[in-house]
């Protein structure tokens, strides 16, 4: 099951950090709880782990509940033009999942 948090989150968690709420304008003091309390990594440090396997221009960022686990889930154009989907675990920042979204 996805539950997908809306982009302005995303940009608010580049500042926060990630959340775990999936409804409504409490997202953003969700997601800095969630940080706050070690049950996420920032948005920034799971960001690089991922452009250093999958390098380009994020384009978009959700955050989402995917069988009980945090996600975050990335769109990334490469430098070649594919569009591509990445999943990392919002905990630990493993990624999870690379795939094209063409």
């Amino acid at each position: 099951m996805r539950h997908p948090l809306p982009l302005i989150l995303a940009a608010a968690l580049v500042a926060t950090g990630p959340g775990t709420s999936f409804a409504g304008d409490d997202d953003h003091l969700l997601a800095r709880r969630a940080l706050e309390e070690g049950r996420v990594l920032p948005l920034t440090e799971v960001l690089a782990k991922v452009k250093s396997k999958v390098p380009g221009k994020v384009i978009e960022v959700e955050l989402e509940l995917e069988d009980g686990v945090l996600v975050y889930e990335f769109k990334i154009v490469t430098p070649g033009g594919r569009l591509m989907e990445v999943e990392a675990d919002a905990a630990t920042g493993e990624i999870l999942k690379v795939e094209d979204d063409d």
